[in-house]
């Protein structure tokens, strides 16, 4: 049975635009080490019981210039809601179940959003009579399977990161550190991962207080400026917007599931670009959303449903999934984008799908909610913007 379509774990969160910072020493980082190589030299000068020796003096040259290079851009790909089964229903070899996806998924840094948690708590939000009320677990061991898939940064900003209390959420956060992947979301939480001279920070919001708070304005605003601080490229993710088939378009306005307030993602995802953002990706709905430019800047506002094991519907449009992979200067500067259609079999098992349906998809999406601020993906899975990169 899938939270799709039904009542999902409720929040009782207004729109509230206080100016609460949040705390920002939850910073997680991995990759890129550091070596210094010291080499010792004998000193020159006198043995004992010799005549001090005289070292003549190197002629005065002129030092060589120290060439300059621009450090390398950096690719990222991004996947949308994860989950693989609820246990006692769980793929029986997680690292084969998304063996299909591997390949295309392949980069420095590949970030998810983990839509549940990693624990063998038993504890959970649902009461024992609730019959729509969804909290969703996988055993820890299943951390090392994501890093063996590519995963490399995930993301605990979401309505299920608590499903199963304190515990689920500790849980989690010790599997995937043990795992070697960064989380990211946790109040005050930014996920900075290294890769070279470049340093890539996640900024991760939902709208809830367990997280960092995307309808807290000015504690974003404060994380992303902690962010560019901390790294050369800054990326946003929104766990935002409504759910299900008819949830599809971007509308520019509050947008509310079961009467929980999921925010404005057009002006939370613009405001995240005026703050520092260098690039918005998102998902929540459980369904595709058009790519736009803004500024310069990539927004995908919802990357769907990524992988399941019964999880999610995959009725219609919900089936349909992608990789988005884009690469970012060192300055976070958009200089390519490549989108990879998938599609979900009736499981949530997710595979390339050569007809590039969710392509299709897309750019109707994109076309009709941003008009000229649309960003297209060709044929051969591209990303065009608007305005030509600089």
């Amino acid at each position: 049975m899938s939270p799709v379509d039904g009542p999902r774990h409720r929040h009782s969160h207004r729109r509230e635009r206080r100016g609460r910072v949040a705390g920002l020493a939850g910073v997680a980082v991995v990759g890129g080490a550091l070596a210094v190589y010291v080499l010792a030299h004998g000193s020159h000068g006198s043995t004992p019981g010799s005549a001090a020796s005289t070292v003549p003096t190197p002629a005065t040259t002129a030092p060589k210039p120290v060439p300059t290079t621009t450090p390398p851009a950096v690719t990222i790909a991004a996947v949308g809601d994860t989950e693989l089964g609820n246990t006692p229903n769980l793929p029986p070899d997680p690292v084969a179940y998304l063996q299909p996806v591997v390949a295309a998924l392949a980069a420095p840094v590949v970030f998810g959003n983990l839509e549940g948690t990693l624990t063998d708590a038993t504890g959970s939000k649902c009461g024992a009579s609730s019959t729509n009320c969804y909290a969703f677990r996988n055993p820890p061991a299943f951390a090392a399977a994501l890093t063996s898939s590519g995963f490399t940064v995930l993301n605990s900003a979401n309505n299920h990161s608590h499903d199963f209390g304190t515990q689920g959420v500790a849980d989690t956060t010790a599997a995937l550190q043990a795992a070697g992947l960064v989380q990211g979301g946790l109040p005050g939480q930014i996920a900075l991962q290294k890769v070279g001279p470049t340093s890539v920070a996640f900024v991760d919001l939902a709208p809830y207080d367990t997280t960092n708070n995307l309808l807290d304005p000015v504690a974003t605003k404060a994380l992303i400026t902690q962010a560019r601080s901390e790294a050369t490229i800054v990326v946003v993710y929104m766990h935002a917007g409504a759910e299900g088939t008819a949830a599809s378009h971007v509308t520019g306005q509050e947008e509310t599931y079961v009467g929980e307030d999921r925010g404005n993602p057009l002006v939370d995802a613009h405001a995240a670009i005026d703050d520092g953002a260098d690039m918005v990706i998102a998902s929540g709905p459980h369904v595709l959303r058009g790519i736009e430019e803004y500024k310069g800047h990539v927004i995908d506002y919802s990357l769907g449903n990524f992988a399941g094991y019964g999880n999610f519907s995959t009725s219609g449009t919900l089936a349909l999934s992608a990789i988005l992979t884009v690469t970012l200067s060192h300055e976070g500067v958009f200089t390519s984008g490549r989108f990879t259609s998938l599609v979900l079999s009736s499981q949530g098992r997710p595979s390339v799908d050569p007809t590039g349906a969710s392509a299709t998809f897309v750019n109707q999406l994109s076309t009709a909610d941003f008009g000229p601020a649309a960003v297209l993906i060709q044929p051969s899975g591209q990303l065009t913007l608007p305005t030509p990169p600089a």
